[in-house]
Order: structure tokens, then C-alpha cells, then sequence
């Protein structure tokens, strides 16, 4: 850096306060009146200090040319022409094509608080910075299982290698093995409920009742012990065993093996005379509905699933305005169709609660013609009802799409991003050691 006569400064800093400033090779003067509008930032303390403090203005700036009179910055000129409108406008927009996070170290460079930017530029910032955090966690997630012998203790390893081949299908053959096995696992036992309520397929107990057959129960039976065997592996091999329990795939597990067990009590402790009580009956058969909740443990061998269920959370805006129409279309055509078919002798809606079914399969254009109108204006409250509700549902289908996605496209290159993240980690780690080995 060149040596900075304290004369020069005079030729660079008017009395006014303007400056000439070089940024990156792009020449800009400033005004000092406009540089003064924010008197903490780089620009206004360096169009405001003393000429004789050089030690000041060079802490100030990267270097100067004395013949030229211009302060010089090794900066970006682009983030720069965005940071010079506060002086003039009191707000920032962030262009196109610039780093949100590299801008905001520009804002740090140049004294800049992040109050300054636009709305809009803030919720792209926050986006931004959201997706560094979920690159983050993917980075650290792959740097655990990479770090896996690193362990302190010998049941640390062991716990670490029995979470990764339960958890993790592409960590080795073993876990790919069990993944394929537990999907397998999942569409057996859900075509054997389904299989097991055929009538033709079904036998008769001693009551003269028709019950599963039993080849049916020891299918179902394998596929349960399967079930348990696997959800306990998991929990025992969890690294945090309260974020485990609250995990709602985990609840669903949960949820699918609890009722199994629930009616092999009810049967094995249970005396005949009991179980031939209605109530208990009835609890039986509802936890055995409660069987079809194993068809949503797919969602955890299927980032399909995963991302269609991550898309609709996205989109609890769009399905609020739908459901909302729907309820006021609903609420409205069913008081007009009980209204208009008071006057036929044979009208079909009763009451008005009654006609909601009918608005309800009108609107949503199922249509079963158990309820319908007969009068010529009823007819044509339906017609209008129908339109309504063909417009209903198509209007939120676009957006629901398109958060789909955008979503799935933005998982893709987060994991892309992350994996890139740790092959740089792995590259600058090899080089670092060696350095180390030719020193």
C-alpha cells in the first residue's frame, strides 16, 4: 500500500464532503449531504473525518491514488450500485443475480443495518438463509455417519452402526436389504387385511361365525413380530430418544403395532363371557381398523410421499381458501335448494342440514342422486352450484403443483449442495494433512 501524504487528502476530501470513491475498477462520486443521511456508515465517516487523520481514512478504504484523488475498494461494483441507493432512496433492493448472503456481508462492510432492506428482499433473505440451514443439517447429518468410528465408546459404535442400517438404506447392502424388507413387509400385511374380509376366503369359528382364516392371521402375525422387532431397533438405536418419540412417522409405527397387541391381551386375558360383551367387541374391531394406519409407513421408504406431504404443508393457504369457499358454496346452495323444493309435493330436502349432503356431492361433482331437485329453479340453483364448484376446486390445483414442484426441485439440489459441501470438507481435510506431512 502506498505511503499517504497527508497534503493529498486535501485534493480528495472537499470541504462539502464529497468523495470519489473506486470500486472494483467503477469510478462513482458521492455527495457528502447524501453520505451524511447515514452518518454510522463506512462512506459517511470517510467523507466526514479530518483530513489530517491518515490513519483513519486508511482504515477506512483499501488504498488511494493521490494523483487521481479516489479512494479505492476491492469490493463488487454490483453489490455496490445496490448499496448507494439508501443514500438516495432509504431503502435496498437486492438485483438479480447476487448472492442475499454475500450482500449481506457487503451491508457489514459498508456500516449498512439490514433494516434498510425491502420487504421483499428480506423474505428472500430468510428463504436463503433457510436453505443454508437445511444444508447444514444434511452436512451434518452425512459428517455423523462419516465420524461414526470416531465414537468415544465401543456401545456409542455400536448404537451409531445399528441406527445407520436401520435408518439409512444406502449406507450398505445390509441396511438396503432391510429397507426393501420392511416395504415389503408393509404391502403384505396391507393386502392381507384386505384379502382377509372376503367372505369366500374366511372360516367358521365354533359359533358359526365367519372369522379370518388362519393361514391369513399367521401371515399377519409375521408381519406384526416384523413390525416390532424393527420399530424397537430404532428406538433403541436413536441418538435422541424424545425427538424420536414426537416424530409422527414414529406415532404411525407406533399406532400400527399398539392394536395387535391390544386384541392378543383381549383374547389370551380375556374369558369368553367377556369378550363376548358388546363394548369389548366393539373396541376389538375398531383396533383392527386401526390396521390401515401401516399403509402411511410407505411414506418412510418413499421420498415421493415424503415430498407430497411436505408440498401440502406448503400449501395449508391455498387448501384454507378452497375449504372456506367450499363451506360458504355449501352453506348457501343447500338453503336455496331447501327453499325453491318446498313447493313439490315430493321435495327430497327435508331440513337444511339434510341438504348440505347435497351440496356437498354437487359441488365437489360426485353427484350419487340420492338427493336431487325437481322443480325447475332448484334445477337451476344446481347447475349454478356445479360451476361453482368446478371453479372451486379448480383454482387451487396451479399452486398446489407448483409447490410441489419447486419443493421436490429444491430438495434435489440441497442434497446436491450438501454432498458437494462435504467433498470439499473431505478435498481441503487431504490437503491440509498433506501439509502437514511435508512439513
Amino acid at each position: 500500500m502506498w505511503t499517504i501524504p497527508k497534503p493529498k487528502y486535501r485534493n480528495a476530501l472537499s470541504e462539502e464532503g464529497d468523495i470519489t470513491v473506486n470500486i472494483g475498477g467503477v469510478r462513482v462520486v458521492l455527495f457528502g449531504d447524501d453520505l451524511r443521511r447515514y452518518p454510522e456508515s463506512r462512506l459517511a465517516e470517510l467523507s466526514s473525518c479530518s483530513a489530517q487523520n491518515s490513519e483513519l481514512i486508511s482504515t477506512l478504504c483499501d488504498d488511494f491514488d493521490p494523483l487521481r484523488g479516489e479512494f479505492y475498494f476491492d469490493r463488487d461494483p454490483d453489490s455496490f450500485k445496490c448499496i448507494i441507493d439508501v443514500y438516495y432512496f432509504d431503502e435496498i433492493h437486492i438485483k438479480t443475480g447476487i448472492c442475499p448472503i454475500c450482500f449481506i456481508k457487503e451491508m457489514e462492510f459498508w456500516k449498512i443495518d439490514q433494516s434498510v432492506l425491502d420487504e421483499c428482499c428480506k423474505s428472500y433473505l430468510s428463504e436463503k438463509e433457510e436453505e443454508l440451514n437445511e444444508i447444514a443439517s444434511k452436512v451434518k447429518a452425512i459428517l455423523e455417519d462419516l465420524d461414526m468410528d470416531q465414537c468415544i465408546t465401543r456401545t456409542q459404535r455400536y448404537q451409531r452402526s445399528l441406527w445407520r442400517l436401520m435408518e439409512k438404506p444406502d449406507s450398505s447392502l445390509p441396511a438396503r436389504f432391510i429397507a426393501i424388507t420392511s416395504f415389503l413387509s408393509i404391502l403384505v400385511s396391507a393386502v392381507v387385511m384386505c384379502v382377509s374380509t372376503i367372505p369366500e376366503l374366511q372360516v367358521a369359528n365354533a359359533e358359526g361365525k365367519l372369522v379370518e382364516h388362519p393361514t391369513m392371521e399367521a401371515i399377519e402375525t409375521v408381519c406384526m413380530l416384523w413390525f416390532t422387532v424393527e420399530f424397537v431397533l430404532r428406538l433403541v438405536s436413536s441418538p435422541n430418544k424424545w425427538r424420536f418419540a414426537l416424530s409422527i412417522m414414529n406415532i404411525i409405527d407406533f399406532m400400527v403395532i399398539m392394536p395387535f397387541y391390544v386384541v392378543l391381551s383381549l383374547t389370551l386375558l380375556g374369558t369368553t363371557s367377556m369378550m363376548e360383551l358388546v363394548n369389548v367387541q366393539q373396541a376389538v374391531q375398531a383396533l383392527r381398523i386401526m390396521r390401515i394406519a401401516r399403509i402411511f409407513k410407505l411414506a418412510r421408504h418413499s421420498s415421493g410421499l415424503q415430498t407430497l406431504t411436505y408440498a401440502l404443508k406448503r400449501s395449508l393457504k391455498e387448501l384454507g381458501l378452497l375449504l372456506m369457499y367450499m363451506g360458504v358454496g355449501i352453506f348457501v346452495f343447500s338453503a336455496l335448494a331447501y327453499t325453491l323444493e318446498q313447493s313439490h309435493p315430493e321435495t327430497l330436502f327435508r331440513s337444511i342440514p339434510q341438504s348440505f349432503w347435497w351440496a356437498i356431492i354437487t359441488m365437489t361433482t360426485v353427484g350419487y342422486g340420492d338427493i336431487y331437485p325437481k322443480t325447475p329453479l332448484g334445477k337451476c340453483n344446481a347447475a349454478v352450484s356445479f360451476l361453482c364448484g368446478v371453479i372451486a376446486i379448480a383454482l387451487p390445483i396451479h399452486p398446489i403443483i407448483n409447490n410441489f414442484v419447486v419443493f421436490y426441485n429444491k430438495q434435489k439440489v440441497l442434497e446436491t449442495a450438501a454432498k458437494h459441501e462435504v467433498e470439499l470438507m473431505e478435498l481441503k481435510s487431504d490437503e491440509e494433512a498433506r501439509k502437514k506431512s511435508q512439513e
